[in-house]
């Protein structure tokens, strides 16, 4: 009853003092000693310290536990803020007074903050640093160095913003490639559309991802795929130029055929699409399969054909390049034997001991050398056509002079006067016009080695003859003029007597005779070489110049004077069979 009233919490406040007391009383009704009552206060209280140390114990033992984590909290905040590299983080307590708890209470806060910082700053560099991998696996050619690890070590701005410049730079560089790649893909599009390529084919041989199929950030970008990109153009390029020389060899042979066998126009036209680019550069042929292999090919069947078809013409081209040169040598003035060269190529042709090629290119060497010799004797020709003009218009002016109604008021008469006058200035320049010839031809006999002949007649001696002509004229007419004075002054003092007498009237002038007419008009080409003209003989000289009124004329009489004499053969201009 009593233990029961002790232990109800109810009758009233328990404490260590009610509880003695109530032991007190038990032991009293009891009736313990006092030895037994001290040993078991002892026991008690022996008991009550050993709770009491193990109290202390657990309390030293969470003091130092939460010391623990005060220093391992301030350990991971020195750390995160050096692999953040922000030491001046503004939310990290500046004091370390008050408790264990209210300094834990204070870092707490900055710790998760700066925990979830490191992150957030974690995923950038991971995310940078992925990038920057991939875009240098893919310079690398698809090499993979492995997963990326992020070093948290240092996570700090100043590097997340190296790494993002360095992949600033490599997506730049990757930019770059990506044109270069795309650039070299549309010039070995370019160039095998000209060459008649697959270019398919051509471009994934280099690499499968530069197909058109795939999209444009899928194409490879490696250092191999750009070199071998850039051997592709160049090899192409190569190919190009090689075809295009031969598609200009093959056009120039073309229009060379063509033009010895006079080919219609609307053949010619067939092949267009090759004579279109002879004088074109590589750069400017663009048109699609313009030098495709299969073009070129019929372009060389059709040179075959041509040149088969040549050798079974190959007299009518001779003689088509024969009169080619013989019309450079007319225009030039210079005699060669027609009918010699041409029943020589005859029987060259018919005897087949000279190839057709061979005969034509000598003939083409014939004609070039004509051209320059012409074009050697083109100022000294010049220069004679405007002496003949000027000595033609010396003969006009001297049957204008004999006509009594030259002053007379008829029709064209003040065309006359003034022809006259201009004829009259160019006639006091013939004596001039005849030392620079001379002067000239003679520089050029010296720089030839040669006569230099107008019409199979030596220049030099055409000019002889007519200064020494024009004296004897000039000297007749002045013999004739003192014999008519002589002659008509016994009829003026007849006249004087007995009155004058009207004189017959005199034959008219054309002013319609054409000035430059050439009496040997330039057929004097196919003649005979003649000899260096005679002096000699009085009466030759007199016939002469009985005959003489233009030096057209004087060529043609020399002509006649040489036909009696023996020719002299000049150099056949097609060469001797070998």
């Amino acid at each position: 009853m009593v233990v029961a009233e002790a232990e109800n919490p109810l009758l009233g406040e328990i404490t260590c003092g009610t509880l003695l007391q109530k032991l007190q009383e038990i032991w009293d009704e009891v009736g313990e000693s006092d030895e037994e009552r001290d040993k078991l206060l002892l026991q008690i209280e022996e008991e009550c310290l050993n709770v009491y140390k193990h109290k202390v114990e657990l309390a030293a033992k969470s003091r130092a536990e939460l010391l623990q984590t005060l220093s391992d909290a301030n350990v991971e905040l020195a750390n995160l803020t050096t692999s953040l590299g922000d030491k001046s983080y503004i939310g990290i307590p500046d004091k370390t007074s008050g408790t264990i708890k209210e300094q834990l209470s204070a870092i707490a806060p900055a710790l998760e903050q700066l925990w979830q910082q490191k992150e957030e700053r974690v995923r950038e560099f991971s995310n940078v640093q992925s990038q920057i991998q991939k875009i240098c696996e893919e310079i690398a050619g698809g090499l993979s160095n492995g997963p990326h690890v992020v070093d948290e070590s240092d996570l700090s701005l100043k590097r997340l913003d190296d790494y993002k410049s360095k992949l600033q730079e490599l997506q730049k560089e990757k930019s770059d490639r990506l044109n270069k790649v795309l650039e070299f893909v549309s010039t070995v599009h370019d160039l095998c559309s000209v060459l008649g390529l697959d270019f398919l084919s051509t471009v994934t041989e280099v690499h499968p991802s530069l197909d058109e199929a795939n999209g444009v950030h899928a194409k490879n970008i490696s250092n191999e795929t750009l070199s071998k990109l850039a051997t592709t153009v160049l090899t192409l390029k190569e190919d190009k130029k090689q075809r295009l020389e031969k598609l200009q060899e093959l056009a120039t042979q073309l229009t060379e055929l063509w033009n010895l066998m006079d080919t219609p126009n609307e053949e010619r036209e067939l092949f267009h699409h090759v004579t279109c680019n002879i004088s074109a550069s590589v750069h400017q042929v663009t048109v699609s399969g313009a030098l495709a292999l299969d073009l070129i090919e019929q372009a060389e069947v059709e040179v075959d054909r041509l040149d088969k078809l040549k050798a079974s013409r190959m007299k009518e081209i001779a003689f088509k390049k024969q009169t080619e040169l013989e019309e450079i040598y007319a225009r030039a003035h210079i005699e060669i034997k027609p009918e010699v060269v041409r029943e020589r190529i005859m029987s060259l042709i018919d005897a087949g001991n000279t190839e057709p090629a061979e005969l034509l290119a000598e003939m083409d060497s014939q004609i070039a050398k004509a051209k320059e010799e012409a074009f050697s004797r083109k100022e000294i020709l010049d220069r004679v056509e405007k002496w003949m003009s000027a000595c033609e218009e010396e003969s006009w002016l001297e049957d204008y002079n004999r006509d009594q109604n030259r002053y007379s008021a008829s029709r064209g008469a003040h065309l006359n006067l003034k022809r006259a006058e201009k004829a009259r200035i160019l006639v006091s320049k013939i004596t001039a016009m005849v030392d620079t010839l001379v002067t000239k031809t003679r520089a050029w006999e010296e720089d030839n080695s040669m006569s230099f002949e107008y019409d199979g007649v030596p220049l030099l001696a055409m000019l002889d003859e007519y200064t020494m002509l024009r004296q004897e004229r000039e000297e007749e007419k002045r013999r004739l003029k003192e014999q008519k004075k002589q002659q008509e002054q016994p009829h003026i003092d007849q006249d004087s007597a007995f009155g004058s007498k009207p004189s017959p009237p005199a034959r008219p002038v054309s002013s319609k005779k054409p000035v430059g007419a050439r009496a040997n008009g330039g057929g004097a080409a196919n003649e005979t070489p003649v000899r260096r003209l005679s002096m000699n003989s009085s009466k030759n000289k007199r016939d002469s110049l009985n005959k003489l009124t233009s030096p057209s004329k004087l060529a043609a009489v020399s002509k006649e004077e040489a036909a009696s004499s023996p020719p002299v053969s000049c150099p056949d201009p097609v060469p001797a069979s070998p």
